[in-house]
């Protein structure tokens, strides 16, 4: 079963993507035809492809991000949002953007959000260890509390400014994928790319830091540079993620449960898995939130946390018997 997992998930992801395709406010005739024939129907290729391949992205990133934060962190609750690094990716973007250096969805944007993003979850690690104790209670604490403080301010940005562009950025504050073009797909992809590939080299020292510190430390592990690898993947990913879509909530957290949940502790492997699951979760929400009240469009983030609260309550009343590698 857990060889064929990524078969059978990549099966679901792409039938769910070709529904997803498929369907809409507007009827695209001759579906099939016009899929295989590149620019035949404006909707399908300017509009809805875009937008479906860039769910399909960015929950795969959140999906990455969510379980390098869990495991740099040794913590189950860890997740983008709560270490501050979604709010610190928004701030590095609407920076840029402000301040007229990079365009919403541009690769200049997404090098600003994942700035924002290592700075703010940096910051949260430097105060949670003020008394050299990294104790994973306060990492909570101080993250949300970075968090908070950081939207704040963006929610205030966002409120004052009175310039046409700027004002969109409001979109930051449940998520939207409305905006996506084709060329934000490009910077998407590289960043992805990029944040992934330093996951996977750091995932098997994260199994061995899933034993506590102290063991790690005598397997051999670097547990400074194991932290500062998946700190800067987990910055990278929802750094690209956020400055392009906007926060969406609990998916971070969602996907990498879901996948421990069936598949195991193993980090390597829950790398592809917290991926998938991460992408299928957001295609499948962000089909729902344009059409369950068409012509009207859902805040997909309400839309992912309806789908991401139960696995935290979860957390709360089950026990987790495979948070750590055996």
């Amino acid at each position: 079963m857990k060889r064929l997992a990524p078969t059978i998930n990549l099966v679901v992801l792409v039938s769910l993507t070709l529904f997803a395709l498929s369907v809409g406010a507007t009827q695209v005739d001759n579906f099939w035809q016009a899929l295989f024939n590149p620019g035949g129907n404006e909707i399908l290729w300017q509009i809805r492809l875009p937008r479906v391949f860039a769910a399909v992205l960015v929950g795969a990133a959140l999906g990455i991000a969510g379980l390098m934060a869990q495991g740099a962190c040794n913590n189950a609750l860890a997740e983008p949002a709560i270490l501050g690094t979604s709010a610190g990716a928004s701030f590095g973007a609407v920076a840029g953007i402000l301040f007229g250096f990079v365009q919403i969805g541009s690769l200049g944007a997404i090098v600003c959000g994942a700035i924002g993003a290592l700075l703010a979850t940096s910051l949260t690690f430097r105060l949670a260890s003020l008394r050299n104790n990294l104790s994973s209670f306060a990492l909570v604490i101080v993250g949300i509390a970075v968090s908070a403080s950081i939207t704040a301010v963006v929610g205030l940005a966002a409120t004052m400014v009175t310039r046409a562009d700027a004002r969109s950025i409001s979109f930051w504050s449940f998520g939207s994928l409305s905006l996506i073009t084709a060329e934000n797909l490009v910077g998407l992809l590289l960043v992805v790319s990029i944040g992934a590939l330093i996951a996977w080299k750091v995932a098997p020292s994260l199994d061995l830091l899933s034993l506590g510190e102290s063991t790690a430390f005598h397997l051999g592990v670097n547990i400074r540079k194991t932290r500062a690898l998946a700190l800067i993947s987990l910055s990278i990913l929802a750094g690209g993620a956020v400055s392009t879509v906007g926060t969406i909530a609990f998916l971070g957290l969602a996907g990498p449960h879901i996948a421990r949940f069936i598949y195991g502790p193993a980090h390597r492997f829950l790398v592809i898995q917290s991926a998938l699951i991460g992408a299928t979760v957001l295609v499948l929400a962000d089909t729902a939130a344009r059409t369950i009240a068409q012509p009207n469009e859902l805040p997909i983030g309400l839309v992912t946390s309806l789908i991401g609260a139960p696995i935290l309550i979860a957390l709360v009343v089950m026990k987790n018997t495979t948070w750590r590698t055996p």
